[in-house]
């Protein structure tokens, strides 16, 4: 009891605890209503992903494939191993052309410096007897150099690096046509193939396959088919392949767990309020060309020392599929934003279709029209996820 015999109510409330209520509970429903804390749902954060486009598209065309080619042979082992070494050889450059398109910037000049790398390894290699190993340093020596000039010129003007690039685009493409027909009087150099298998140095790090005993184990025990040499069918996996995984996961991982990765973002998504930050934005554009150059010279390497030749129109619009694979795998053309593992999985797209067309009964001519209508989606899709992100900010 309490004074005057009034008993006391625990739960009597003053009208300045309502007032404090009334406050709490106007400050929790408009936090609630805030767009910065709202909880964002699974499906909205995969559908944000810059890859989620190209890992459904990749999806939809094994299903269509395997609809209309699933008996003839495409996934079978040999059938697997032709459309992923396509793919391997895309995927190598879309690698590169992904992290300096992330960065805001681009290069045209890799295709031509395909061909150019090939003229650097054989021309030395064949007519000046140099040992095949030298002539492959040499060409990743001098592509490199290439590649930061390409990037110091870029960031010295600070002209576009679509007009710089496209300039060393002719400018690697005359030099290969005129090198190659003053030293071999045509525009093919040959004889490089058997000098690569019997050099250590070629033949271990880009010559044929890898895992060859293993694939011959599994021959012999009825895994896998046989020849009537007793070798099997398919011989192991083509080192271009091993190249792709490589330099795939280096590139994902420098991307998304490291210091480097941030500051490639930031130089694309806004290159002036990074450099105020204390981001080296000249320093990474320019090892991003060079990266460029160096998986340029890398397929190069690969392709001489499987061919046996250099060619002076090898690599010829191959920088226009890098960056359709790019995109493909949801990186922005206006820079900020992409996806090694999404930019791989457009490389994965063009393989299989250019490859799987010969499996079906459809013309081969139609294969570009796909490559272009999977370019119009992934292009609209990227603009749509864009937009939602800006919303959401």
């Amino acid at each position: 009891m309490g004074v005057a015999g009034k008993p006391i109510l625990s739960g009597h409330r003053k009208p300045s605890d309502d007032v404090a209520t009334s406050t709490s509970s106007t400050v929790t429903a408009a936090a609630s209503a805030d767009e910065r804390i709202r909880r964002e749902s699974r499906f909205g954060h995969i559908l944000n992903r810059p890859e989620f486009a190209a890992i459904s598209g990749a999806v939809l065309v094994f299903v269509v494939f395997g609809i209309a080619a699933g008996g003839s042979g495409m996934f079978n082992l040999d059938g697997i191993m032709n459309w992923s070494q396509v793919s391997a050889y895309l995927g190598i450059l879309a690698v590169g052309a992904c992290l300096l398109m992330i960065a805001g910037e681009f290069d045209l000049s890799i295709g031509s410096m395909i061909g150019f790398a090939g003229m650097m390894v054989a021309i030395p290699t064949v007519y000046f007897h140099w040992p095949i190993w030298l002539a492959i340093i040499f060409a990743f020596a001098g592509c490199m150099l290439l590649g930061a000039l390409n990037g110091y010129i870029v960031m010295r003007t600070r002209l576009p690096s679509f007009i710089v690039t496209l300039a060393f685009l002719f400018i690697l493409r005359g030099l290969t046509l005129a090198l190659s027909i003053m030293f071999a009087d045509r525009t093919i150099v040959s004889g490089v193939g058997d000098i690569a298998a019997k050099d250590w140095f070629a033949n271990t790090l880009f010559h044929g396959v890898a895992l060859r005993d293993l694939f011959v184990w599994l021959g012999h025990i009825g895994i896998l088919k046989m020849l009537d040499n007793g070798q099997p069918l398919v011989p192991g996996i083509p080192k271009v392949i091993l190249w792709w995984v490589v330099l795939a996961a280096i590139g994902a991982f420098v991307l998304a767990k490291t210091r480097f990765g941030n500051w490639i973002f930031a130089a694309g998504g806004d290159a002036v309020a990074a450099k105020n930050v204390g981001v080296p934005v000249r320093r990474v554009k320019i090892s991003l060309f060079v990266l460029t150059a160096f998986c340029a010279c890398l397929f190069a390497v690969l392709q001489v020392c499987d061919i046996g030749s250099a060619a002076a129109d090898r690599g010829l619009e191959k920088e226009f599929e890098a960056i359709i694979a790019a995109v493909i795998g949801g990186t922005l053309l206006t820079g900020g934003y992409g996806s090694v593992v999404g930019a791989c999985f457009g490389a994965l797209i063009f393989g299989v279709v250019q490859i799987g067309i010969g499996y079906t009964s459809v013309p081969s001519d139609w294969f570009r029209v796909f490559l272009g209508m999977m370019l119009l989606i992934a292009v609209l899709f990227n603009h749509y996820v864009r937009r939602r992100v800006s919303q959401a900010q």
